[in-house]
């Protein structure tokens, strides 16, 4: 099993293979992310690139917004400016970074402020993030800035915060895709008062500012989506250097939560337990379900159906994988996606097959947390009231031909010790190797198969040591 969990993942080497093949050619970008304008975004990026200057490395300014802030405007001395391209919008001259010339320059990094910005009409590309796209197919490293507002999947939780519709977004995957990205990180107070210092927004904007956008509440909030968004970036990076590298999980360089989903009726409890953990961590996590070839009932894709809503309306990532055995796919899964934590329900079932199961230990969740070595297994135990399985996926599992080959390999064992016995012993003495036999099959593979391996058994004891014999 454990040779199954560590093998490289084959799309995690592709994509680091692509990676390093487009790292040659492509260059690397670079988002110094900010929760607000004004934590120094700009200034760190200038300041970044002083001292790339002064390792060597050839570097220029594409474009730059001190916004009237005296010390980012100092920055800018020393480093060489792309003049900018003045182009006529609406009888207005407006200036926009000359894409043309920074190509034709070459530079080893360009500095290019204000991700999010929208380009005048006429330019090449309608947004800046385009114009950083070309550059870095052409070769250039990039240094860039872009607050969490701008972000294109936050836009309406930051309208909802800070009641203001923000119109300049970038996409996703752009943050995503970069190769670094650096949190400038700055607390409420510090930007307040960055504020009140007239170090952000004249004096006259600034009050106005404080009350509506810049108030306490929204700061905290905003600061709190920038210092998610960048985790969730470094843990990205982090799987994917597991998966690429076959290391066996978890690093619990922060919490994980994976929570197993087994098509009954009391998983509603299950998923909110799982929400309840992963809040009081402040993790993310997973909503897992293992599809086997099994067919489901019409009640059981009811109840899945149910569930998933239920889970994304709980803010779980909603993941179905197919598989043959659940207990083991689950916990490969969770090694794979650094998963810290795994939340599974108590195992439940009706009639003399699901209790004799139990008692021999072989429901999934038991499997699981005999798998599940190196992780916490929280068992939750169902509600009053759901103790009533829809549909017994997880605790029966998928038929595989092994036990019952090793089953039949077992009892062809005891044969053989039987027959050397038999000339010593007495036949109801040698039956105690068939019974050993049986037990051990019951012990290591659960209901079924040792009931194979007892007909296998009660068919050679008839055969080899009741007349007529078999010679």
């Amino acid at each position: 099993m454990e040779a199954h969990l560590i093998r490289p993942d084959p799309d995690a080497l592709l994509r680091q293979t692509v990676l390093d093949g487009e790292s040659r050619k492509r260059g690397r970008l670079k988002v110094f992310l900010g929760a607000a304008p004004g934590v120094g975004k700009t200034f760190e990026m200038l300041t970044v690139a002083h001292q790339l200057q002064r390792d060597g490395v050839d570097v220029v300014i594409g474009v730059v917004e001190t916004h009237g802030r005296a010390e980012t405007a100092a920055l800018v001395n020393g480093l060489e400016l792309v003049p900018l391209r003045t182009m006529t919008y609406r009888d207005r001259m407006a200036q926009e970074m000359d894409l043309d010339a920074v190509l034709r320059r070459a530079p080893c990094v360009a500095a290019v402020d204000e991700l999010a910005h929208t380009n005048v009409p006429g330019s090449r590309h309608p947004k800046r993030w385009m114009d950083v796209e070309e550059l870095l197919a052409a070769g250039i490293d990039v240094l860039t800035t872009v607050n969490i507002q701008h972000l294109e999947s936050l836009n309406d939780i930051v309208a909802s915060i800070t009641r203001i519709r923000v119109r300049e977004t970038v996409p996703d995957h752009v943050i995503g895709d970069a190769d670094e990205v650096e949190l400038i990180d700055l607390t409420p107070n510090d930007l307040l008062q960055r504020m009140r210092d007239g170090k952000i927004y004249a004096e006259h904007t600034a009050g106005r500012a404080m009350l509506h956008y810049f108030s306490p509440g929204n700061l905290t909030a905003l600061r709190e989506l920038a210092l998610r968004q960048t985790a969730q970036q470094v843990d990205a990076q982090l799987v994917d250097h597991m998966k690429a590298n076959a290391i066996v999980g978890p690093w619990a360089a922060g919490e994980r939560i994976m929570v197993c989903l087994t098509l009954q009726d009391g998983d509603a409890s299950l998923l909110r337990y799982g929400k309840r953990l992963a809040d009081h961590l402040h993790a993310p996590w997973i909503v897992l379900h293992v599809e086997t070839n099994r067919d489901l009932s019409d009640a059981a894709r009811a109840t899945m159906a149910s569930q998933m809503h239920l889970a994304q309306s709980l803010g779980a990532e909603l993941v179905t994988i197919p598989g043959q055995d659940v207990a083991l796919d689950a916990v490969a899964y969770a090694r794979t996606q650094n998963v810290t934590q795994i939340v599974a329900a108590h195992p439940v079932g009706r009639g003399w097959s699901a209790r004799v199961r139990q008692w021999l230990g072989r429901s999934t969740t038991e499997r699981l947390i005999q798998f599940a070595q190196g992780f916490p297994v929280h068992v939750v135990p169902r509600s009053p009231g759901e103790n009533a399985p829809t549909e017994q996926l997880l605790n029966i599992a998928p038929f595989t031909a092994r036990p019952y080959v090793v089953g039949t390999l077992i009892v062809l064992g005891a044969l053989v010790v039987a027959l050397l016995l038999r000339q010593s012993f007495e036949v109801s003495n040698v039956s105690l190797a068939f019974l050993t036999a049986i037990l051990g099959v019951a012990v290591a593979y659960g209901l079924w198969p040792s009931l194979w391996a007892s007909l296998m058994a009660m068919l050679c004891f008839n055969f080899f040591f009741l007349p007529p014999f078999i010679r």
